[in-house]
């Protein structure tokens, strides 16, 4: 048997397979392996299947030098999402990916599809999902067009977590013109379940069915993979309907659904249809059980008519399953199902002939050989070099940036400081996602470092946060990528809770070009050095490549997503000051390097000098002291010292909570011989600023992991404003104008008008 054209499909010419994203290379892979001409079913699959979304054809053998095992991690990658164990038969399990190409052409809808895939995700594993993250990424919001996709971006991500009733607690979002014309979109879900309920999305039992169930198909989101594996270019409008539509809805009936069919034993796995719908579902799912699958297209449930076989394997209609049934089980699958309101259709059959074939009826329309649909796709190593440009960038003296008159006053520019987007309070931005329905939500977004969770039944909790500074990553690749893991591991500990481990997102430009690969490759290294160094292994992700616009490529932005683990959640902290007269203590030392820093980009628009150094032996000494001192209740708060350095950090600790406000007298002369603006504003890695009533203990504590600390101040009541000394230099201010420089930025900036769509000149990353 062999598959054969269907009546009217296109015959395939070289324009039809570039059309398709293969190179003639790839193409006669193709040819070779299938030892005829492919039909156009069969292009299609393969077009979805061996792009860069689906396939990691440039990234792959990088990915291979994470470090991604431990005793406590019970899934690794390769799965729907990554499992660790948290003790007590219970398992966390959590994964990030990006939804950058469908946000940048349909905000609300890229956005809201990129929450309800990274869900699915997460329920496929057997885990109930109790929280939601996300990583963003714009470029001005001087500019109409960023503000139009912060909007919709914003409402997208609220309207579909709001409706399934996960609450949204914590992320991290930058503004730079890096991402002007091409902006990051990255979701994370945590989720948790029992060990015993754990499980995988590998087809097995020749003659067991497959049910397609949840949604029925419809032609919305096809070649979605592939568009995300294009630059964005001027056309972006004429590729809307490759954006998904989502139904949280009906997403929220196929939760409770499937977490129901795994419980009841019916099957033996699941599998999100997520990029390329059923083709990549059923394929992988063959592959990962070495297994023959056969689908026939015609039983697949279908809301619109006339589809073609080719249509329905690409359709990436959203919220539907794939599921591999066992054997005389399919009457309790569909009654599941349908208790929810849903469908379940028998679509196939588990084989033990070798092969991956599509039906339609009787007429074969695709056939591969065993499971080298999915093995045999072609894996590249690009050229890899760094850019003189940034070598020259990262080797300026940026000490020698003259000073602008108003700086004279530390207070000017640290108001100034508080008013960058980046930086300033994103609660505009939180108060649209519900983050505490369910009641677990402990600490939410902008009460901590990080986010806490209760874990029911326990004493534990989690703590979650995402992270990672593009521009470190942009002049320094390695360093920026140590830097990511060490910062997210530093805002978890801050709460009081032990890095465990990490989910990644890989944004990076076209990987063909070698300035990119090489920014790729390092900073995956520099990532796996920090993850062995603080014992956090990764256990999945996602990689999106060919950000990138006619503006050129985004920095290059390995989020990283970390899960830790609080033993007692009644000994967590939180960032704000708590009492006054408490003691301010600086945990870590400041340098005098200013390179990479906000300082830098928002005051004098200046990027450029080398990025802070990462040492990680001392980054793991200040989470072990973290992580000690909060549990021996020693800590009342603690914030991490990032964008903005020192005179930041201290800003935020007293104006984050508005209703609680305080004020500090801090004295920073132990570094009156450093330069004022690295002392202030400088970015150096590994400090916290905590307070405490019990100094010695805490200084104790610090000494024995060889912690640099030192008290450098005492909290106040708000009236008194914050006080910052260097030597004989005073330098004052009230809370009133920090607190709004910092509430108020990104609401003024989103007040203004018009934020609306625009051409899609403009939405190409064309100047408006």
């Amino acid at each position: 048997m062999t598959a054969v054209p269907r009546p009217g499909d296109p015959v395939i010419t070289p324009a039809l397979v570039a059309e398709h994203g293969l190179t003639p290379d790839e193409y006669d892979r193709l040819v070779n392996m299938l030892g005829r001409t492919p039909t156009f079913t069969e292009l299609g699959v393969v077009s979805a299947l061996w792009s860069e979304h689906c396939s990691y054809k440039h990234s792959r053998p990088v990915l291979r030098t994470l470090p991604t095992k431990a005793p406590w991690v019970l899934q690794g990658p390769g799965e729907n999402a990554g499992v660790i164990s948290i003790g007590d038969g219970l398992a966390v399990a959590f994964k990030i990916e990006s939804h950058n190409h469908p946000s940048a052409v349909e905000p609300y809808q890229g956005a809201a599809t990129g929450v309800g895939g990274i869900l699915r995700d997460v329920f496929t594993m057997g885990a109930r999902p109790i929280a939601m993250l996300n990583s963003l990424r714009f470029g001005s919001l001087d500019t109409p067009r960023v503000r139009y996709l912060v909007g919709g971006v914003v409402k997208g991500i609220g309207d579909y977590g709001n409706c399934m009733g996960v609450p949204t607690v914590a992320g991290d979002i930058m503004f730079d013109p890096a991402y002007e014309g091409n902006p990051l979109v990255n979701a994370m879900c945590v989720g948790l379940l029992c060990e015993d309920d754990l499980i995988r999305a590998k087809a097995e039992g020749i003659g067991n069915p497959i049910m397609a169930v949840g949604a029925r198909t419809g032609r919305d989101g096809i070649h979605g993979a592939s568009f995300a594996s294009e630059d964005l270019s001027h056309e972006n409008d004429a590729k809307r309907p490759r954006v998904q539509v989502g139904d949280p809805f009906t997403e929220k009936l196929l939760l409770e659904a499937t977490l129901e069919l795994i419980a009841s034993g019916d099957c033996v796995a699941v599998q999100d249809m997520g990029a390329a719908g059923l083709t990549s579902s059923s394929a992988e799912m063959a592959e990962r059980g070495d297994v023959g699958v056969v689908i026939d297209t015609t039983k697949v449930p279908q809301r619109e008519t006339g589809m073609t076989p080719y249509e329905i394997l690409l359709s990436e209609s959203q919220e539907r399953m794939l599921v591999v049934a066992k054997k005389g089980r399919e009457d309790n699958v569909r009654a599941i199902l349908a208790k929810w309101d849903l469908t379940a259709a028998v679509i196939g059959e588990v084989i033990a002939e070798p092969v991956y074939r599509v039906v339609e009826g009787d007429r074969i329309v695709a056939e591969f050989p065993g499971t080298r649909l999915v093995t045999d796709c072609p894996q590249y190593h690009p050229e890899a070099k760094e850019s003189e440009v940034i070598i020259a960038l990262r080797q300026r003296d940026v000490h020698l940036v003259a000073e602008k008159p108003e700086e004279s006053d530390p207070m000017w520019t640290l108001t100034r400081l508080l008013e960058s987007p980046t930086i300033a309070s994103k609660e505009w931005i939180h108060r649209q996602y519900d983050s505490t329905v369910r009641t677990n939500t402990v600490v939410g977004p902008g009460g901590g470092d990080a986010a806490v969770l209760r874990v029911r039944g326990t004493t534990k909790a989690l703590a979650v946060k995402t992270d990672c500074n593009g521009r470190y990553v942009y002049l320094d690749p390695r360093v920026g990528g140590r830097i990511a893991v060490a910062e997210a591991a530093r805002n978890v500990a801050c709460v009081g809770a032990r890095p465990r481990a990490v989910t990644n997102c890989l944004n990076f430009g076209n990987p063909k070009r070698p300035e990119i690969f090489f920014q790729f490759r390092e900073a995956v290294g520099g990532m796996g050095d920090a993850c062995r160094a603080l014992d956090t292994p990764v256990t999945g992700g996602n990689v999106s490549l060919y950000n990138e616009s006619p503006l050129g490529a985004v920095y290059p932005t390995p989020t990283i997503g970390m899960v830790g683990l609080v033993d007692d959640v009644a000994k967590i902290a939180r960032m704000a000051f708590a009492d006054a007269d408490d003691a301010i203590v600086l945990l870590g030392e400041p340098t005098d390097e200013l390179g990479a820093s906000e300082y830098l980009a928002w005051i004098h628009g200046i990027v450029a000098g080398a990025p802070p150094r990462c040492d990680l032996e001392r980054e793991r000494a200040l989470i072990e002291t973290l992580i000690e001192t909060i549990g021996a209740g020693l800590v009342k708060s603690a914030h991490d010292c990032s964008e903005g350095g020192l005179a930041v950090a201290l800003a935020e600790c007293a104006v984050s909570d508005r209703d609680a406000m305080r004020g500090a007298s801090v004295d920073l002369s132990a570094w009156a011989l450093l330069p004022q603006r690295a002392l202030l504003f400088g970015e150096a890695q590994g400090r916290a600023v905590v307070t405490t009533k019990h100094v010695a203990e805490l200084l104790a504590v610090a000494a024995r992991h060889g912690v640099p600390a030192q008290r450098i101040g005492t909290v106040c009541e708000a009236g008194e404003g914050l006080t910052i000394r260097i030597g004989d230099r005073r330098s004052h201010s009230t809370l009133a104008p920090l607190a709004a420089a910092y509430h108020e930025a990104i609401p003024r900036a989103m007040r203004r008008a018009p934020a609306e769509t625009v051409t899609s000149d403009v939405a190409a990353g064309v100047a408006d």
